[in-house]
């Protein structure tokens, strides 16, 4: 099939379609906290947490951002560090970041509201069109049709697909697609269930085509082929790192620590200073080359304090942390990337990347030992 052909559904199959799936989910929703609200803001933070997140991880991130921020106002008025804080574990922190940013703007141009319109949500910092379809749907009743993940198995297995579904044409194919089987009076409910079926039923690995709502109208389910889509590129090797990172202590016993830069992974999010190992460096070379790049002083890099390793979604890091005295200079940093020298203690108040919440355990475990601030 080209990419540029229509998906275009019978009277007949939507009518089927939505039938089928809207009394199927009606038997078999998951209980969730942000399906007992029509609150714009909460189903709001709901769909921003649950890009590239599972429903179990969410929840509990959920229930205590809401908790803390319970209005968009409350959002608004909260300190960014306090609101990393509260996404630390979840990832994607850029996500957190755009949230803390839009509901300053929904606060100053949209007097506290969540706008209703397709065009004034996406002018929100991070909402493309699907957190937008997502929203606008489920809070408002406007009939968006949503394109996630899951979403986007269903209808290539339905229509068989054959074709990238990340390459552009073929995603507007699909949206099409979406939008013709959308359920005009109850879009939300329609989108909520096209997500579900994709989580509970048409699963990646061994669908359970024999209790799917649509099988009757799924081409790959006739041809016996499920698995076959959707069809993407074979996926690249992960790329691993070494990566060496310095415990500076001052005379007090305080630790070193940096901010990243808001822009790129990670962004906003405290670390200690380190960096990648380049190629024929030892690890306590690649320590004081980062130490002297980064924050202008040169280290005495005394032992090895610990190591941990940690997979992001397109990477794999082996962090080796080491304890260091500075020899000379003063530590400076870009002027978007503050330091603080802090305690041990205080480290839990602070939002770290995860891997680095190990070494703050084991920092916090050691502190009582006599060597560790030598």
């Amino acid at each position: 099939m080209s990419d540029d052909v229509s998906l275009s559904p019978t009277e007949t199959q939507r009518t089927r379609f939505r039938t089928d799936l809207l009394d199927w989910y009606a038997s078999v929703k998951r209980d969730m906290p942000w399906r007992d609200t029509d609150d714009p803001y909460r189903i709001w933070v709901s769909e921003v947490m649950l890009q590239q997140t599972r429903v179990d991880q969410a929840r509990p991130y959920f229930e205590r951002f809401v908790e803390a921020f319970p209005t968009v106002e409350a959002l608004a008025a909260a300190e960014r560090d306090d609101v990393l804080r509260l996404w630390e574990g979840l990832g994607y922190y850029s996500r957190a970041r755009y949230l803390h940013n839009a509901a300053q703007l929904i606060v100053e141009a949209f007097d506290g509201e969540v706008p209703a319109t397709y065009d004034a949500i996406r002018e929100l910092p991070g909402v493309g069109p699907y957190t937008a379809a997502a929203v606008l749907s489920i809070a408002y009743n406007k009939p968006h049709a949503v394109l996630d993940g899951n979403v986007i198995r269903v209808l290539s297995r339905v229509f068989a697909v054959d074709d990238n579904v990340k390459s552009a044409p073929v995603k507007r194919r699909l949206q099409a697609a979406a939008d013709a089987l959308i359920d005009p009076e109850r879009p939300g409910t329609f989108n909520q269930a096209m997500m579900e079926l994709g989580a509970l039923i048409c699963t990646p690995r061994s669908p359970s085509c024999a209790n799917c709502p649509v099988e009757p109208v799924c081409q790959a389910a006739a041809d016996g082929t499920p698995e076959d889509y959707p069809v993407t590129p074979k996926k690249k090797p992960t790329p691993h790192y070494d990566i060496a990172v310095g415990l500076v202590f001052d005379s007090d016993g305080r630790l070193l620590i940096q901010r990243r830069p808001d822009e790129g992974l990670l962004g906003g999010l405290w670390e200690f200073p380190g960096g990648k190992q380049e190629e024929g460096e030892d690890l306590p070379d690649t320590c004081r080359r980062e130490l002297r790049e980064e924050l202008g002083i040169e280290v005495d890099v005394q032992d090895h304090f610990y190591t941990l390793s940690h997979a992001y979604s397109h990477f794999k890091i082996t962090m080796h942390a080491f304890r260091c005295r500075i020899l000379e200079g003063t530590p400076s940093s870009e002027l978007d990337q503050p330091l603080q020298w802090i305690s041990v203690d205080a480290l839990d108040d602070y939002a770290f990347p995860r891997a680095n919440r190990r070494l703050i355990e084991e920092l916090e475990r050691r502190q009582t030992e006599p060597s560790l601030f030598d």
